[in-house]
């Protein structure tokens, strides 16, 4: 007679590497830790709508969105010029350029 298993608990047989031997716990039975990045404390309480370390190069990616916004803003509403942008962001003129192109596009 084989001893009974949760219900809960199945095998998962998709594994490449051990297939038929991993198992596909439920959350309640796995020991997730959720330290969060430096976006969020916690993965469960992200604003992103998609982790960033899901897609390659996803930190930098964002990071780029991020400063792309501010540069839009103080070239609209406060005026500043390329140069002076180029300047404050570390990053050249023509840079700054084709930022303001793409990012009015989008």
């Amino acid at each position: 007679m084989e001893p009974e298993q949760d219900s809960n608990i199945t095998k998962n047989n998709d594994s490449p590497n051990n297939p038929g031997d991993e198992l596909d716990l439920p959350p309640e039975y796995c020991h997730y830790q959720d330290g969060g990045c430096e976006f969020a404390d916690s993965c469960l309480n992200c604003p992103l709508s998609k982790c960033i370390y899901d897609e390659p190069g996803g930190k930098q990616r964002h990071i780029k969105r991020l400063r792309d916004r501010k540069i839009l803003g103080l070239f609209t509403t406060e005026g500043k010029g390329i140069r002076e942008l180029a300047s404050m962001f570390g990053i050249s003129q023509r840079t700054v350029q084709r930022t303001l192109k793409r990012v009015r596009n989008e």
